[in-house]
């Protein structure tokens, strides 16, 4: 009985080293495939450094899904150079979605520890920390998909962004390309579809508002006026009164950002749910 049992945990020891050298190999084979997915789809950066820019995969998935289903509302989108917006409309985005934006290569690692800690004491997803660059590939290049994969794709190609896009450019492609509405991309389209101007004529209070908007587009925006937008826009148009100057004069504060600044926005009456900010064309 007693000389059973060697032969028994020698057996499940070869079992369970067996188990993880296939594992090991079709990780290893899975790691080449994507590999070649991200070499084959690598985007050609060259092409994004300057002139208008382009619709994204999010607006061509929008696209489609107008043809397929005529109650969805037309798409609006109308892409205008930086020089176009007015600072006050620059600043209030990045105040209120990444104020450490001139700061860092792509990722906000800061941010990032702040909120794992805010969701490890909520018990749940309830702060997320996605850049400005983060939000601008997903936009671009990705689908709406909740996949560990796809969150993979987005840090390898935010990093080739940043690499090989100045951050002016990258702040010109995503305030194109941003959600404001159902159907509703860009900031030009948002302030004509909203306010009934074009974008150089916004006000501070209603570049606080699309700001506002981005959380959450189709459930938080200056149409619907839910109690969460109003606090929000309101917290912005604050911060835009307390921090006056230049987008990267606001932004390059000694210590990386207006630290105060975010926290003023990402308290916890004031932050929009997790789910609303990262993910999807429609951002349920």
């Amino acid at each position: 009985m007693t000389s059973k049992k060697p032969g028994r945990l020698r057996s499940l020891v070869a079992r369970t080293g067996r188990v993880l050298g296939w594992a090991w190999r079709l990780l290893l084979i899975l790691l080449i495939v994507d590999a070649f997915y991200l070499a084959v789809t690598w985007p050609d950066w060259a092409a994004l450094t300057k002139g208008a820019v382009s619709k994204s995969r999010f607006i061509r998935d929008y696209e489609a899904r107008v043809a397929e289903d005529k109650k969805l509302p037309r798409l609006r989108w109308q892409p205008v150079p930086l020089s176009a917006m007015p600072k006050h409309l620059t600043r209030a985005v990045i105040l209120a979605e990444d104020g450490r934006f001139y700061g860092h290569s792509g990722f906000d690692l800061q941010a990032f520890r702040e909120a794992m800690d805010y969701n490890f004491e909520k018990g749940r997803l309830a702060r997320g920390a996605s850049t400005i660059s983060q939000q601008t590939v997903k936009n671009l290049f990705l689908s709406s998909s909740r996949n560990p994969l796809r969150k993979w794709h987005e840090l390898v190609l935010t990093w080739g962004m940043e690499q090989h896009l100045k951050k002016h450019r990258i702040l010109e492609i995503y305030l194109n390309v941003a959600e404001f509405g159902r159907g509703i991309y860009g900031v030009q389209a948002a302030a004509q579809a909203y306010f009934g101007v074009n974008v150089e004529s916004l006000t501070p209070s209603q570049a606080a508002e699309l700001a506002a908007t981005l959380p959450g587009p189709t459930k938080h925006n200056p149409a619907t006026r839910t109690r969460f937008f109003d606090k929000h826009a309101a917290k912005i148009l604050s911060l835009l009164q307390r921090y006056p100057g230049d987008a990267a004069d606001t932004v390059n504060a000694p210590g990386g950002g207006p630290a105060p600044a975010l926290e003023a926005i990402r308290d916890e009456n004031g932050l929009a749910p997790v789910e609303d900010r990262s993910f999807g064309p429609d951002r349920p």
